[in-house]
């Protein structure tokens, strides 16, 4: 569900025309609904009304202040993985006692951060993590509440290899058949406090059954923990839950998610955490386009857009689909002809759809990229000194522009030549 529709022939977001910001904001352009934002959060919320839970949001999948502050707002905790990322939460409004510090290679600076802040809890992902955070906890003369990812085994949980995490190959937490002694470990270490047991599996995940398994892990986990006087508050579910990017997409519902942690956690007296990111932001937001050229050349049709895979990298990277649709609505029951849709990247992989079906497009026409919402921003990037691509945040028929694009000098002002160059 989202607030994106066609009225009197224009895409709009809620009340606005994507014709009128593509106009005065230019292209290309995320745009992303304040309505759908928070109807997504309020949705999860809703169905796990009931629990003791904690819904810190994925700040990796949209890190933009204006979209983490208006989930802020609504009550929602943060996941960060990074220091900066800790840092936009803060800034956007997330009470650091919401926040949840995970990924795998956390340094000294951004752990000391935490324990300044005071966050929620820490994930650790490794036995030289849990020995560095507490070393750093007890040079700080504090004690860091932490939990272990445990990596469950349970493979091909994602919707692409590449955002699968819970496998045995994977980068991602300790062993399962690690965890009781490391935990062992963590309860006599100074300067830790084991409090949690986290897991994560993966990103696109349209059924419920490896979610479950990795659960059910969890909480038999926590039982033995508990039996050997660990004393666990705290489970971390972590995210994953599919949206859907194609009209055939059907991924199980919040609802039935929040009815299958309800049934694997049964009578566990625990806090409940969650980190929804793609869940909440993806179909939020849409990244709108100006055609640049339709080029014919060896019976191929290349409609080429000014937004670029540095825009829009989840096609080059996955594989990813996202439906195309013009900004003004076509004719009713017009033709449709397969076309490439590229951008203007020097790489051949600068494709976003290759033989999609379209109706007629023009030379300066715009295009939406829908459910774009969720890692298209934050993986973008400025190559082929390309400007980092604006943002901008609908509510209503008002929008304020979240990033703006910045100037050539801005995107230079971190470099210099070196001075030999010119002194000779």
């Amino acid at each position: 569900m989202h607030h994106f529709d066609y009225r009197n022939g224009v895409l709009h977001c809620e009340g606005v025309s994507l014709e009128t910001l593509a106009r005065e904001v230019g292209t290309p352009t995320y745009v992303y609904s304040d309505a759908t934002l928070r109807r997504h959060y309020t949705v999860l919320a809703d169905a796990f009304a009931d629990v003791h839970c904690l819904i810190a949001y994925a700040v990796k999948a949209n890190s933009n202040l204006g979209v983490v502050a208006t989930l802020a707002a609504l009550g929602a905790g943060a996941d960060v993985v990074s220091g900066g990322e800790l840092k936009r939460a803060l800034a956007a409004g997330v009470p650091a006692n919401r926040i949840v510090f995970s990924g795998v290679a956390k340094t000294e600076a951004e752990i000391e951060l935490g324990l300044e802040q005071g966050i929620h809890q820490f994930n650790v992902e490794s036995l030289p993590e849990l020995h560095r955070l507490a070393r750093v906890a007890r040079r700080m003369d504090k004690t860091a509440p932490m939990a272990f990812r445990v990596n469950p085994h349970v493979e091909a949980a994602g919707g692409h290899a590449h955002i699968s995490t819970g496998g045995a190959g994977d980068k991602f937490g300790i062993a399962w058949h690690e965890a009781p002694a490391f935990y062992e470990v963590a309860r006599q270490l100074p300067g830790v406090d084991p409090v949690g047991v986290g897991v994560h599996i993966g990103s696109q995940i349209f059924r419920l059954a490896p979610l479950r398994e990795a659960w059910t892990k969890v909480v038999a986990l926590v039982r033995q923990l508990r039996e050997r006087g660990v004393g666990i508050l705290r489970v971390d579910f972590g995210g994953g839950l599919g949206v859907p990017y194609k009209p055939s997409d059907d991924p199980d519902s919040p609802a039935l998610y929040a009815a299958q942690a309800r049934e694997v956690l049964g009578d566990l007296d625990v806090e409940l955490i969650l980190e929804p990111g793609r869940l909440i932001a993806g179909n939020a937001g849409v990244l709108i386009t100006r055609i640049e050229y339709v080029k014919e050349r060896d019976g191929r049709t290349f409609v080429i857009l000014d937004a670029g895979m540095n825009d829009l990298i989840r096609p080059a990277l996955y594989s990813a689909h996202h439906e195309v649709i013009p900004v003004l609505e076509p004719a009713s029951g017009a033709s449709r002809a397969p076309v490439d849709l590229v951008g203007p990247v020097c790489e051949s992989t600068d494709r976003f759809a290759k033989d999609r079906p379209m109706p007629p497009l023009a030379e300066g026409e715009l295009v939406a990229f829908m459910t774009a919402g969720a890692y298209g921003a934050t993986l973008s990037s400025q190559y082929n000194t390309r400007p980092l691509v604006a943002e901008a945040l609908v509510r209503g028929n008002d929008y304020a522009v979240v990033r703006r694009r910045p100037t050539f000098e801005d995107m230079i002002a971190l470099e210099r030549a070196p001075d030999w160059i010119s002194g000779g």
